[in-house]
This record gives C-alpha cells, structure tokens and sequence, in this order.
C-alpha cells in the first residue's frame, strides 16, 4: 500500500467488534513500534498489552467510554524520562516525543494490518499506573485500542490546509 494511501485509511476507531488479533497481526504491530525512531535511539518506552479479562476490566475503568471497552486489546505506552535524551540546550526530555513516535507507528500498523485505533491521552494516569503495578520512573503516556472496527467506512477528515501549516522559505 502506498504510504499516503494508509495514512489516508488510518483514523481513530471508536466501534469495535469482539473478535479477538491475532498473534500474527499484534506481533507486527509491536515490531513496528519497536523500530520507531527515537532520539540517539535511546527507546524510553515500554509497551503493555492489556488482553486478560481482569486487567482489560481494571484497565477501562482509567478511561470509561463504553466504545474503549469494546476493543478486544489495548496498549499503554508507557515513558522513562530516565533513560530518555535530554537536549543539553534547555534540558528538554523527549519521552514523550520518543513515546508519540512510536504510538504513531502502531496506529499505522494496526491500519495496515486491517485493524482499528485510537490515541486516547484523557485517561486517569494514576490509576492505570497502579492498574500495571508500573515500575518507579515509568509512566503511561497513551492507551491505544486495537481491535476490529465495526465497519470498513472511513470517516471524512477535517484537516487544516496546506498554506495554514506549511510555509517555504
């Protein structure tokens, strides 16, 4: 598929049907978050997939939509500001920058692989921190839904043009 073809084909998900990835397709979708770029490639991310009953129920309560709910799985990207490079400049930490990276690329996998996404970044972060019994240092930055989406159509986006955010010099 062409690039600007599956960019055009990803959009966030917000129905999903109850059948289950397969193995195959989630593996894809890690390996590709896991040769995301990140800066001097220090990867301060870790990847959850949340696909167990008791987990998945625990874990939907940090975000109550009853679409969020129906994903048969979801990931938490999670950062660690520790081992992240900081600018030296002005001592900026790219975790999040890094994490955003590499959720992105899950989200084009996913549709590449016939599967349904969502960034969701409203979510109660303590919660799910405790919800994962996250490690000191590590914390969650995104949940993404994966699963199937209830249908095939594509919803119209709205994007700003291009003169509005491009300028040639």
């Amino acid at each position: 598929m062409d690039f600007l073809e599956l960019v055009k084909l990803r959009h966030s998900v917000r129905q999903y049907s109850a059948r289950e990835v397969e193995k195959e397709k989630l593996e894809y979708v890690l390996e590709c978050a896991r040769l995301a770029p990140s800066a001097v490639n220090k990867q301060p991310w870790h990847f959850y997939v949340v696909q167990g009953a008791e987990v998945k129920r625990a874990l939907d309560a940090c975000y109550v939509r009853e679409w969020f709910a129906q994903a048969p799985l979801c990931i938490v990207a999670c950062a660690d500001d520790g081992q992240a490079w900081v600018r030296s400049a002005d001592g900026k930490n790219h975790a999040d920058i890094d994490v955003a990276i590499a959720v992105e690329h899950i989200c084009l996998a996913a549709a590449a692989q016939g599967l349904g996404s969502c960034w969701v970044c409203n979510f109660g972060v303590e919660q799910c921190a405790q919800v994962l019994q996250l490690p000191e240092g590590r914390r969650p930055v995104a949940l993404i839904p994966i699963g199937y989406p209830l249908t095939d159509e594509v919803p119209a986006k709205g994007r700003k043009g291009m003169k509005e955010i491009a300028t040639c010099l």
